[in-house]
């Protein structure tokens, strides 16, 4: 199962356990638990603390198994095989049950100890999905930290049965004691504040009483992430306010365009950036959403959706874009019962069907040729009466055979049975005639939309809401400066924004000296 070269890597990181660990696998007379028993038993062969006991059948999803400590009946459990991309979150697993330290600040640590109650976690994922392992490792760690706590990774490729009958059509998919919990990434602090109620309250309250900044960072993707190690390489105080750090990139499957990086994944560049962010003397307040911006001659206030108020004597906005919506009937109710948003992370749930994916732009043709290798058959809508993506993709996309392409078509409704998608209607805008296509999924790849929608009325937006800066990221309010895809700088590409917010950051600097000298 383990090529002799991983199982080498693996046993140096299993190095690092300090207590013994025991693997129980339910197996059955099965493949999959016969690729499940070779691989355990080559994890055992990696580390003298590991055994491995096996159990035929019984009351757990068979083949699985649970990793513990001799004694205890707790532990994560990996229902499937934990290999491609949930093959980190296994190691990880087996060094936190070891004994390995988890890299989590204490206090959440304590948060997760403390947790009242029985929790049972399930989520549903594919071994393709590059945001499942965040959540499957967050849910892992909890149930390290908490006997009460219970993690079960399923591998929907496996289990398609219960991907059918609980109607999973996007992955991560998380259940929390029987009950849908959430869908999409998820980090550990999200997932604790969701079920510790009164910690986010505690936050607010602790947000709320700290001292003002010379420079609030609001966003935490490349721009806002540049800004803040530039505003505190110049030794002034210095915070940052982000909903969810690392932006956008967390959702970006493949990075090569980054100078100096040859090629990265989206997550990993992500906690490269928080890590040199971390590396400065910067206030880190993570999972805090921006709800109003109120100028001041002497401070500049931002308010938390919380309940949480700051202050400081400039502020950068760097809060980024999400995904585009079509905004059509259908859309919003069939959210992640067919409509998806990533095909590297929700393709694999549709192998052998019809899906269609809207939009001809690089993404969305991307999208389609890697659709294509998976499902059955690809109906490809673009608006315009030609496709605008690469001159290479295209030539690759009319290669292939399962590949239906419609220009020139208005998408106008995404219809479903009330539980999950079945069709889509388009328009063909030269004729007005409407044609309905029987898809089982839907991808949407039209764009993006900045998230200033909290800033109207406060700083001088442009037609498409994008914040107005000048050449040196000033907006509208003196004092307040924005960077990256959420202003009117021209192409949305990382690298771009990291340089936007080293600009505003640098802006904001040159801003507070100015302003502190007596006229």
């Amino acid at each position: 199962m383990l090529e002799a070269a991983l199982k080498a890597q693996l046993a140096s990181y299993l190095e690092r356990i300090t207590q013994p660990v025991e693997i129980t696998a339910s197996l059955d007379d099965s493949q999959a638990s016969q690729d499940m028993r070779t691989l355990l038993r080559d994890v055992a062969d990696t580390s003298r603390l590991i055994t491995v006991t096996e159990t035929q059948g019984g009351p757990h999803r068979t083949p699985s198994f649970m990793i513990h400590r001799p004694g205890h009946n707790t532990g994560p459990r990996f229902a499937g095989l934990p290999m491609g991309h949930e093959f980190t979150s296994l190691v990880l697993a087996l060094l936190q049950v070891g004994g390995y330290p988890p890299k989590v600040e204490q206090a959440l640590l304590e948060q997760i100890r403390a947790l009242d109650g029985d929790f049972d976690f399930e989520v549903y994922v594919s071994l393709t999905c590059h945001n499942c392992p965040d959540v499957v490792q967050a849910l892992n760690l909890m149930a390290v930290q908490n006997p009460r706590i219970r993690a079960t990774m399923i591998e929907g490729g496996l289990f398609q049965k219960e991907i059918e009958e609980r109607q999973i059509m996007g992955v991560p998919t998380v259940f929390l004691n029987g009950t849908y919990f959430g869908n999409g990434r998820m980090s550990l602090e999200e997932i604790v504040a969701k079920i510790d109620t009164s910690g986010a309250e505690r936050e607010a309250a602790k947000i709320s009483a700290k001292e003002p900044f010379d420079v609030l960072i609001v966003g935490g993707g490349p721009a806002g992430a540049a800004a803040a190690v530039y505003a505190a390489r110049k030794g002034i105080r210095t915070g940052i306010a982000s909903e969810r750090f690392g932006g956008q990139v967390l959702d970006t499957l493949g990075i090569e365009n980054f100078i100096s990086v040859k090629e990265t994944e989206g997550p990993r560049f992500a906690l490269a950036l928080e890590e040199h962010v971390r590396h400065y003397d910067v206030d880190i307040m993570n999972l805090q959403r921006a709800k109003a911006l109120v100028p001041g001659t002497g401070m500049i206030e931002v308010q938390l959706e919380s309940g949480a108020s700051l202050k400081s004597r400039t502020v950068i906005l760097s809060t980024g874009a999400r995904w585009r919506n079509i905004n059509v009937p259908g859309e919003h109710e069939y959210k992640n019962k067919g409509v998806a948003y990533c095909p590297h992370c929700d393709g694999p749930l549709f192998k052998g069907k019809r899906v269609a994916v809207v939009g001809g732009g690089n993404s969305g043709v991307e999208a389609a040729i890697d659709l294509a290798g998976i499902v059955g058959h690809v109906t490809l809508v673009e608006f315009d009466t030609k496709l605008r993506a690469d001159a290479v993709l295209q030539r690759k996309l009319n290669s292939l055979p399962n590949v239906t392409v419609h220009l020139n078509a208005q998408t106008t409704e995404i219809t479903g049975d009330g539980q999950k998608v079945n069709g889509l209607t388009y328009k063909d805008r030269a004729t007005g005639e409407l044609h309905q296509v029987p898809l089982e999924g839907i991808f949407i790849q039209i764009g993006l939309v900045p998230n200033t929608d909290w800033l109207k009325g406060s700083v001088e937006l442009s037609r498409y809401g994008e914040i107005v800066v000048d050449a040196r990221g000033q907006t509208s309010v003196p004092g307040v400066f924005a960077a990256g895809d959420a202003t009117t700088v021209p192409y949305k590409q990382i690298i771009i924004a990291a340089g936007d917010g080293a600009k505003a950051a640098l802006s904001a600097f040159d801003h507070l000296i100015r302003t502190s000298v007596p006229a």
